[in-house]
């Protein structure tokens, strides 16, 4: 039962006369802006990642006889007609695994109408960080996974196989890096499939490989000008090469960038005990992995590996760095603008 009283009376008056004012004015409640909900993945799958782990030589070589593991691959749909494919970019994580800087660009381009993959190398092979311990995980292995990851996506009816880019962070970005080699791709890759561009965020560039200069698509590498964890000079030095063999190759650099600098949380800091190769210079010969300097092979306890990087988030770079691969992906997959 409802009681009123005067005050309820005043205050049920003042209220409709509000509603009548905002009615008559086009109502201040009515024309608030609706936040978009665009970034929001319409669908989102887990898929296995039959993949093996083994070592750099193993890799080098083709050999077969690496460790069975499975990883696993999150695939996030954009909103739209269902029966149309989508483009799509598989997103390889760092040293860390799969970080806060991985998110934003998922939902990034999931609102541009792109569908996302990120590949957790890490989790299934027992792995939280390697960080401190490079040595865990041969460098190479998130190449096959990645390759592995590609032929998930080609075989998906969803999924436009003619437009696919690999985008990769620190080792995840050296990984993307070097996926551009058509030698590793006759190696180990059996999706019948390419991608139409490769986005290495900065990488390590130090590493040099038989054919390296043989890729076959857009490469752009995406780094920041102090960076002291894997530093943009020896990736300049690399696109040197590549741009003398006529391949299609571009960095974009940021002032005031360290390493890390698309995370969104955070401040810049000293990552204690984390170990760098920005001292190191290395080589494949023979199948196997040569520190230049010693001519033996290069392991994560030689004199030239070094600790203490740099690391962190940088706004300015961050918003920079989004409008720059949002272009590159509208052009590259031929995107309303």
């Amino acid at each position: 039962m409802l009681f009123e009283t005067k005050s309820s009376t005043k205050l049920l008056a003042g209220l409709a006369i509000a509603l009548a004012t905002q009615g008559v004015s086009g109502g201040a409640m009515a024309q608030a802006p609706v936040a978009s909900t665009r970034h929001i993945a319409a669908r989102v799958e887990m898929h296995p990642i039959a993949t093996v782990t083994f070592s750099d030589t193993q890799f080098l070589t083709g050999a077969k006889d690496g460790k069975p593991v499975t990883t696993v691959g999150e695939l996030r749909f954009a909103q739209g007609n269902p029966s149309v494919k989508q483009p799509a970019v598989i997103l390889m994580h760092g040293s860390s695994g799969v970080g806060p800087n991985i998110e934003p660009w998922t939902a990034l381009f999931n609102e541009m109408g792109i569908a996302t993959f990120v590949i957790d190398g890490f989790t299934g092979r027992g792995i939280t960080t390697v960080g401190a311990n490079q040595a865990m995980l041969g460098r190479l292995n998130l190449i096959r996974d990645i390759y592995a990851g590609l032929d998930i996506l080609a075989k998906h009816p969803r999924i436009d196989r003619e437009r696919i880019v690999l985008m990769g962070f620190s080792r995840g970005g050296q990984a993307a890096l070097y996926a551009s080699l058509d030698r590793f791709h006759k190696l180990w890759n059996t999706s019948g499939a390419k991608f139409a561009a490769y986005v290495p965020f900065y990488p390590d560039c130090s590493t040099t490989y038989e054919g390296d200069t043989e890729t076959s698509a857009p490469i752009r590498i995406f780094h920041g000008t102090p960076d002291d964890y894997n530093p943009v000079a020896s990736c300049k030095a690399y696109m040197g090469r590549l741009k003398a063999a006529g391949r299609d190759i571009s960095i974009t650099e940021y002032a005031n960038a360290q390493h890390g600098f698309d995370s969104p949380i955070g401040s810049v800091v000293v990552s204690k005990g984390s170990q760098t190769v920005r001292a190191c210079t290395i080589a494949e010969k023979a199948g196997a992995l040569i520190n230049t300097a010693t001519n033996a092979p290069f392991a994560y306890t030689d004199a030239c590996v070094q600790v203490d990087p740099t690391v962190g988030g940088n706004a300015e770079a961050l918003a920079a760095a989004r409008r720059d691969v949002s272009a590159f992906l509208v052009e590259t997959f031929k995107l309303a603008k």
